[in-house]
């Protein structure tokens, strides 16, 4: 009897540990997946705010300026200004952090496991850019075929929260460190094609500061103070360098520290000992109040944990829930704005711009993903993720045509003409909406042939 209460007490603490090692990536995409409800209703609400009566309120608000600073040093722009440069690079700043983590520890840390994502990223960024230019070749237009390149990976995650009593877990593992690498294509594509008279003295100067951020991380440095001061100074540098200002967050984050000031064993065998010194005190149970000693105890271990954790995970932990419930919100209200009237939408969508944009994104990258994933697997480059078959993959190419959030924001900086900007932003959100249906069908298909199959449990997500 007792052997058989010890076997199911170490079956019930196997389960805890696989709960713990599961849970961070639980946490990522439930907060992924709500911050992609969220930005469906703040679409809405920039939609039928711009197509009603308060459109000219609606247009204020978007040119209300923000003055940060007095007098001669005040630093004064409009409130998108500060949406699409100062809160975006806080945005591609915690995108700098998931991609040096993924790359470091996480799933992209073995060239095996990240062969398939970064081919499946590949195929997905290149075959729509090929669609848009081949549409738009030789017309003003022609810049704009990095718009139809993203994925926007909090829709994605929520499409498939809808499905995922139907789908195997380590799909959404596929498609987030896709995503990751989506977004890295995404931010040297911006470096590279979006940025325009350049002032090399200014690089130099920023290249000196990342220098100088990477020399504080290897001196051991593990506050954020010195971090974010020279990171501002690297803002202020590329912004005015001719690159877009949000590149600045990416290098910042690739500078962060990512190694904890405790050694793991030591952590363990110190925390032990700080906590045979916590007393019981009179009683066991809940207090109302704590002796000094005991609070001494709670203030070390605190210290401790602080110490254990990376800069770059505390980072990241904090900034996330900002980004998505605060930040990528506030850009949805501020750029998906667009005049949604008959005679507009008739003209703008039979446009080769916007033609380029809603086959680059709903054809291009479900062929492209597909394509270099099938590709890399029958060449022996990469393997399949455990449970994932061709038809989860062609299922989830459709979904990565969920451009939205990237899309557009590299739709302000393809066009200068606002009938163009206009038009590209319509066709995004036509093909983010026929790629969220078209793909969710297609993955709800295929869970249910795999449940009559038996490939696939309710419980498998």
């Amino acid at each position: 009897m007792n052997g058989e209460v010890k076997t199911i007490k170490l079956i019930q603490k196997g389960e805890r540990v696989g709960e713990k090692l599961l849970r961070p990536f639980e946490v990522f995409t439930s907060v992924e997946a709500s911050g992609g409800i969220l930005m469906v209703v703040m679409t809405a609400a920039a939609l039928i705010w711009m197509n009603s009566s308060l459109r000219p309120h609606y247009e204020a608000f978007l040119h209300l300026p923000i003055v940060l600073g007095l007098g001669d040093l005040s630093f004064e722009r409009s409130v998108h200004f500060w949406i699409n440069d100062i809160l975006m690079t806080i945005f591609f700043f915690v995108v700098g952090l998931e991609v040096k983590r993924e790359i470091l520890v996480g799933e992209l840390a073995s060239i095996r496991q990240a062969a398939l994502p970064a081919a499946g990223a590949l195929g997905g960024v290149v075959f729509p850019a090929l669609i848009y230019y081949l549409l738009n070749r030789g017309t003003p237009a022609q810049h704009g075929w990095g718009v139809p390149m993203a994925t926007d990976i909090a829709f994605v995650l929520g499409a498939l929260t809808v499905l995922k009593t139907r789908l195997p877990a380590s799909l959404a593992v596929f498609l987030v460190s896709l995503a990751i690498f989506d977004d890295l294509c995404a931010v040297v594509v911006i470096a590279l094609f979006y940025s325009a008279n350049l002032q090399l003295y200014l690089l130099i100067y920023a290249a000196l500061v990342v220098a100088s951020l990477t020399f504080l991380n290897v001196l051991g440095f593990r506050r954020p103070l010195p971090y974010v001061l020279l990171g501002v100074v690297l803002w202020v540098l590329v912004y005015h360098s001719g690159i877009h200002a949000t590149v600045a967050g990416v290098l910042l984050a690739l500078t962060i520290p990512c190694r904890s000031a405790f050694d793991t064993c030591e952590f363990a065998d110190s925390a032990t000992e700080v906590i045979k010194e916590f007393d019981s005190q009179e009683s066991c149970g809940y207090t109302l109040h704590l002796h000094e000693r005991n609070q001494s105890v709670i203030r070390t271990l605190e210290e401790m944990c602080h110490r254990m954790e990376p800069p770059l995970q505390r980072m990241e932990h904090f900034l996330h829930p900002w980004v998505t419930y605060a930040i990528m919100p506030l850009f949805a209200l501020a750029n998906a704005g667009v005049d949604l009237h008959w005679d507009f939408l008739k003209e703008t969508l039979l446009s080769p711009a916007s033609l380029g944009i809603m086959l680059g994104l709903f054809v291009g990258k479900q062929i492209g993903v597909f394509a270099a994933v099938w590709l890399a697997v029958k060449s022996g480059l990469a393997v399949m993720p455990n449970g994932v078959g061709f038809k989860h993959i062609y299922g989830g190419g459709i979904l990565c045509g969920i451009g939205f959030t990237m899309s557009l924001f590299i739709s302000e900086l393809s066009f200068q003409d606002q009938g163009m900007i206009a038009g590209a932003k319509i066709a995004i959100l036509a093909a983010s909406i026929l790629s969220a249906v078209v793909g969710m069908i297609v993955l709800y298909l295929t869970g249910e042939r795999d449940e009559k199959e038996g490939l696939t449990s309710p419980s498998a997500m």
